[in-house]
């Protein structure tokens, strides 16, 4: 098998441990999603330094930690990161899984309109077309519904920011990850003490929920450690195409296994975020091959 296959292999895997993630987190319904996180936080730290570890890497963190240089982003990052882990549990519990699904449908198009604010990045007609698409999606869903689909908009940009964020970073994707899990500690460990303190706290008061809570941990890290060792191996086209394969799993997990409702209004706003995700996937297959043509050959 060839280093381009076990890449894409490894982004599959991924995508899909993402996009059935809610069937996980649908069995912590009892659970606060704050609580989840916390101890998202603090496995998922645990199996990124092992995996630093056994790569000969554990201390790595101690020295990006022990430098000022870039750590303000890293904390940020690890911010953006954090609340976006704790908005999808959220939105499981609280049967809004159909709308986190369309956060993930529209953050590739928050991250192309992030990307001209923040860095002055130019949109071909047809990224434009793909943006105002995702735009008019959003007003039609909150005109039908009542509300802003909060959710949808809170993962998107969260995880646009967390991109855009990680551009200005110098290090390994597991090394960057890892530093930001370290970082979000000490915010889990108060939330800990704190429901702990008061009485609470589901770890230790039951054998499957203190089995499901250190799953957590795998179930962050393992699709992120994938995901990295796919993307440096396989082409960024293939990266962008299977990355759909997350939100359309949530989706119909949502839709199929959730049975939560999927109204006209919502079937308007997914068919305009499908359309516009086909325009800018089209536009951006033709920027790349547009680019390797003009690429020196070897």
């Amino acid at each position: 098998m060839t280093e381009a296959a076990k890449g894409v292999l490894a982004i599959v895997a991924a995508c899909v441990i993402w996009g059935l993630s809610g069937l996980f987190y649908k069995a912590l319904t009892h659970i606060p999603a704050i609580e989840i996180m916390a101890h998202r936080t603090i496995w998922g730290a645990v199996l990124f330094v092992i995996v630093l570890a056994l790569q000969g890497r554990a201390s790595e963190p101690g020295r990006v930690l022990g430098r000022r240089r870039g750590l303000g982003v890293i904390l940020l990052a690890a911010l953006m990161v954090g609340i976006n882990w704790f908005t999808f549990v959220l939105a499981v519990q609280l049967d809004k899984a159909l709308e986190a699904s369309l956060g993930y449908f529209i953050f590739p198009l928050v991250a192309v309109a992030l990307g001209v604010l923040a860095f002055g990045e130019r949109l071909s007609r047809m990224q434009a077309a793909a943006v105002g698409l995702a735009a008019l999606a959003v007003l039609l869903l909150t005109v039908g519904l009542g509300v802003p689909p909060w959710i949808a908009l809170l993962l998107g940009i969260t995880f646009g920011i967390y991109g855009m964020l990680k551009k200005r970073l110098d290090m390994g994707p597991v090394l960057s990850v890892t530093v930001e899990a370290i970082l979000l500690i000490p915010v889990a460990g108060v939330i800990l003490l704190i429901v702990h303190g008061g009485g609470g706290g589901s770890f230790g008061a039951g054998w499957f929920d203190s089995v499901m809570l250190m799953l957590s941990g795998p179930m962050t890290a393992t699709p992120l450690i994938l995901f990295s060792y796919g993307a440096r191996r396989a082409a960024m086209a293939s990266v962008g195409l299977i990355s759909y394969l997350n939100p359309t799993l949530q989706f119909l997990v949502a839709t199929l296994i959730f049975h939560e409702p999927f109204g006209p209004w919502h079937a308007v706003s997914f068919a305009l975020i499908w359309t516009a995700l086909a325009i800018y996937t089209t536009s951006r297959w033709r920027q790349d091959r547009a680019a390797a043509r003009r690429s020196p050959r070897s």
